[in-house]
């Protein structure tokens, strides 16, 4: 006789807007419950920031050692998803969704570690900063000057089961950061002096409010509607004609910002995005090397249906 494959785990995404708030401290406290409640709970990846309120709420909870991966002469420590996939606890504990692994690793971002454990049936606690949501990643720069390396797709939040915004008030985390709560003091006052300034936090927790607002939306949006691909004109099964956005892009890198402008856009209507390059040749290969490449990574992007067509 044989079985199925596992039902997918569920996926509960507790989302600040700085470092601080308080999102592993909330996570790790559900954590708690739920073991007190019998549930079989793990910690799959754990970052202490040396905040000993968070650490001891660690204590009694089962933690899966870290694999090592030596690369460029130094040893990193990653989370060891396939020692948690055997382990199979009922709900792994996973800090930092949005961290790139180092190269050596068995997959490049930690929400795809995130993924492997959800499809061999784990659910999944994970906390991540609005400043991580990949469209929003212009938005963050322009408003802070800080350019996000560390990005998750949006279709990887919307699919989340449960989003939980942890809120604290700018003014509230700036007295923690004074405190020594968040950071040590020297440290402290450097964030003081640059990210963490009151008009900044305001501006990413109305940003982060926003993020949940929407995707809690986007949700309900798909529950209620089973929405896909459908030839123009048209209409999904609430009777609505599906509204579709089109972006005209070309090798310039501003396009990026403009299709990851457009997904969010088009996830915020429950439209399909699409972008496209129309070209005079019917090969992109008479481009120069740069263009293609970056045309090539545009029209791959994740955040639209994307084509070309020559004329």
């Amino acid at each position: 006789m044989t079985t199925g494959s596992p039902a997918r785990g569920r996926l509960k995404v507790f989302l600040g807007y700085a470092a601080g708030v308080g999102k592993t401290y909330q996570m790790l406290t559900e954590a708690q419950e739920l073991a007190r409640g019998g549930v079989d709970v793990v910690i799959g990846y754990f970052e202490p920031h040396a905040r000993a309120d968070t650490i001891a709420l660690t204590e009694g909870l089962e933690t899966i050692p870290t694999r090592e991966i030596a690369y460029r002469g130094s040893t990193f420590h990653e989370m060891d998803t396939d020692a948690i996939v055997r382990r199979h606890p009922a709900v792994a504990v996973v800090d930092e969704f949005p961290h790139a692994n180092v190269p050596g690793s068995p997959r490049a971002k930690r929400w795809e570690d995130v993924h492997a454990l959800l499809d061999a049936g784990i659910d999944v606690l994970t906390t991540m900063n609005v400043q991580h949501v990949e469209s929003l990643n212009d938005q963050i720069w322009q408003s802070t000057g800080v350019r996000v390396r560390e990005t998750v797709p949006d279709w990887v939040v919307q699919q989340a089961d449960e989003v939980v915004m942890v809120d604290l008030t700018p003014r509230a985390l700036l007295n923690r950061l004074e405190r020594g709560v968040v950071y040590p003091p020297e440290r402290a006052q450097k964030a003081l002096a640059n990210f963490f300034k009151e008009p900044t936090l305001v501006a990413l927790r109305e940003l982060a409010l926003r993020q949940t607002a929407q995707t809690i939306e986007h949700r309900a949006g798909a529950d209620a509607v089973a929405q896909s691909a459908m030839p123009a004109g048209e209409v999904n099964p609430a009777g609505r004609p599906v509204d579709r956005i089109l972006l005209l892009i070309d090798a310039n890198p501003a396009s990026a910002a403009l299709i990851r402008r457009g997904r969010r856009v088009a996830d915020y209507l429950g439209a399909e995005c699409l972008a496209a390059y129309v070209s005079t040749s019917a090969s992109l290969e008479v481009l120069p090397g740069a263009e293609r490449h970056q045309l090539d990574r545009q029209l791959n992007s994740d955040d639209a249906d994307a084509f070309a067509t020559n004329v």
